[in-house]
């Protein structure tokens, strides 16, 4: 799994965009989400923090949650917690680099998004999920997104045509082609559905699809 640094880490936000479609809609739809459903006061972790996007946007919507900001990238939590503190909810976060299994536990909710492709399939992935499992209270909802296999023939060549359209380079192109084999483990359903229910979630329900980028929501067991 990646840890952005220098450059990487700096440029993420920017990068990101032209990478999934939908990048935008996909937060907005978890959002809208978590605040129906979650109490005003939920206790959330975010994994794969990243630069903190995603919780500035909850943080700013529900002034009374808490969060936990997990990543494995030391630059990109740095970035994040200048973000916190410029937003004015510094407070409310928690900032850990590093494993999940450090932390103590008991969130009414988990954030996911456009994490797990970058883990393989070796039982990394299904450790994931696990440790997110532990973390999480009996009931709880994970809101997770991935890149997963291909649905149809064209579909991950269409996925590069609309990445084109959104500024993405010939040479940015090639060498997201060449992440493609080397970095991305992508799944299919079934296999998704596999891992989620041995770790302790019930079954998935899709909310978002931008070709082979996928959201879902499901439930602690």
């Amino acid at each position: 799994m990646p840890s952005f640094k220098g450059d990487e880490a700096t440029n993420y936000d920017e990068r990101i965009e032209r990478l999934v479609p939908g990048y935008e809609l996909l937060h907005q739809l978890t959002f809208a989400q978590c605040q129906v459903q979650l109490e005003a006061d939920a206790k959330v972790l975010v994994v794969g923090a990243g630069t903190g996007k995603e919780v500035i946007a909850l943080a700013q919507a529900n002034p009374n949650m808490h969060f936990v900001a997990q990543d494995i990238s030391e630059d990109m939590l740095a970035i994040a917690q200048q973000r916190f503190d410029q937003a004015g909810i510094a407070n409310r976060v928690q900032i850990h680099c590093g494993d999940l299994n450090a932390l103590e536990g008991q969130f009414d909710a988990a954030l996911c998004l456009l994490v797990m492709h970058f883990v393989p399939d070796d039982g990394s992935k299904a450790k994931l999920l696990q440790a997110i499992r532990n973390q999480l209270v009996s009931g709880a909802w994970l809101w997770i997104a991935d890149l997963m296999k291909p649905e149809t023939p064209f579909e991950r060549d269409a996925q590069f045509k609309v990445c084109q359209q959104l500024g993405l380079t010939d040479i940015g192109v090639e060498r997201t082609l060449a992440a493609f084999e080397r970095e991305f483990f992508a799944l299919d359903r079934m296999r998704f559905a596999e891992l989620l229910e041995y770790n302790g979630f019930g079954v998935a329900h899709c909310y978002f699809k931008a070709l082979s980028f996928t959201g879902f929501v499901v439930r602690c067991q």
